[in-house]
């Protein structure tokens, strides 16, 4: 016994439309589907009480912006060493500013 398999037929170019005109009126409206909050990690909110960018706050470190956003990300984590900054960092982080600037 052979199986049949449903196909769905493409929307017609009208009623495509129409749903891409209802998507934007949502969208205007800040009716999203979904919404997504990101809690920053101990390195951004060290790096953030500096008053840092990314990159002053990585030459500051002197490691690359990239591994600072990939440590920020949470894709890496920090050496031992970095982790004893970004500590520093987050209690003091105006002392911090002043000598790493």
């Amino acid at each position: 016994m052979a199986s049949t398999k449903r196909v769905k037929k493409p929307e017609s170019n009208e009623a495509l439309g129409l749903k891409l005109l209802q998507s934007v009126r949502e969208m205007k409206a800040r009716n999203f589907a979904r919404v997504t909050e990101v809690a920053p990690n101990e390195v951004a909110l060290a790096r953030q009480g500096t008053g840092m960018s990314q990159a002053e706050f990585a030459a500051a470190l002197s490691i690359s912006k990239r591994t600072l956003q990939e440590w920020e990300q949470g894709r890496r984590a920090p050496s031992g060493a970095a982790q004893a900054l970004i500590r520093i960092a987050s209690k003091y982080p105006k002392v911090v500013r002043e000598a790493l600037a």
